[in-house]
């Protein structure tokens, strides 16, 4: 088996068939597909049975959050690779292949991501150099392998036995910020992160946090911030961190005031409102949220 794909879906059940679409391009690769749904409520489990029933489909009976619910199917997996896809997400013909060449013929590399396309083909940002709150660190990030922080998780490719190793992702991550951690353990084994510039996917983003207010979203990413935060940083450098970030949210809190009457958007300016405050609540606590 060359390839084992893995889809977590949540309320995504014409995007994820879509998805599963884009993947039935005939190649010359040994691939299986899963789908782990985290308890959808738009009939996603029956819809992808009846339409695939090639694919493997793991029902949660709740929602486990993105690691954890890949972690289901990699005992499962027997692809020398695995592929993590996001279900907004349609493969472009013969990234399949081109990411498996790469990775055959590179080694070095633990874990690449591709050229992640909006739907009008215009380019998403997908590579970092740089991680959370890098440059109050110091120390921690010596030794860490390859200069690419992390990729998006929409479309990863990883070594299964390294994986393996790693034990996948680290479930204390609900959902963001887990492609990071990842990304920085496989680099302290010694791997390095690859960009697969000729392999491309189609990425709608967000679709399973339709209808989640901004500033939820926003309280979400930030404590997966700070999780991020408290795993690979010293306490030093947390420390600052913090206090750059209370200054921040204090400036931004006083600008918004300042500028409320003349705003004309009223919804942008409460929910940045709601952001700030969340973030200086996070900041100024004594504990990591």
């Amino acid at each position: 088996m060359d390839i084992s794909i893995i889809i977590v879906s949540y309320n995504t059940v014409n995007l994820t068939l879509a998805c599963l679409a884009s993947l039935q391009t005939p190649d010359d690769l040994a691939k299986e597909i899963f789908v782990v749904d985290n308890s959808s409520q738009d009939n996603s489990v029956a819809m992808i049975r009846e339409r695939f029933p090639q694919v493997t489909v793991i029902a949660n009976q709740q929602n486990k959050g993105f690691g954890r619910a890949n972690n289901q199917a990699l005992p499962h997996c027997r692809g020398r690779y695995i592929i993590f896809l996001n279900p907004d997400t349609a493969i472009v013909k013969d990234t399949l292949q081109k990411a498996v060449l790469y990775m055959d013929e590179n080694s070095n590399i633990g874990l690449a991501g591709a050229k992640i396309l909006n739907p009008d083909g215009s380019l998403q940002p997908s590579v970092s150099y740089k991680y959370p709150g890098e440059k109050f660190a110091g120390s921690e990030l010596q030794g860490l392998a390859g200069n690419i922080a992390c990729v998006m998780g929409a479309f990863m490719i990883a070594r299964r036995p390294l994986l393996d190793e790693l034990h996948g992702f680290d479930e204390d991550f609900f959902l963001y910020g887990e492609d990071q951690d990842l990304a920085w353990r496989i680099r302290e084994r010694g791997f390095s992160i690859g960009y697969i510039e000729d392999a491309a996917v189609f990425h709608w983003g967000g679709q399973s946090e339709i209808g989640t207010p901004p500033a939820a979203i926003f309280e979400k990413k930030l404590k997966a911030e700070y999780l991020f935060y408290a795993k690979h940083y010293n306490p030093p450098t947390i420390v600052r961190i913090k206090r750059s970030q209370r200054r921040k949210a204090k400036y931004r809190l006083i600008t918004l005031k300042l500028t409320a009457y003349f705003t004309r958007n009223k919804f942008s300016h409460e929910n940045k409102t709601k952001c700030y405050r969340i973030a200086l609540d996070m900041a100024q606590a004594k504990i990591i949220p």
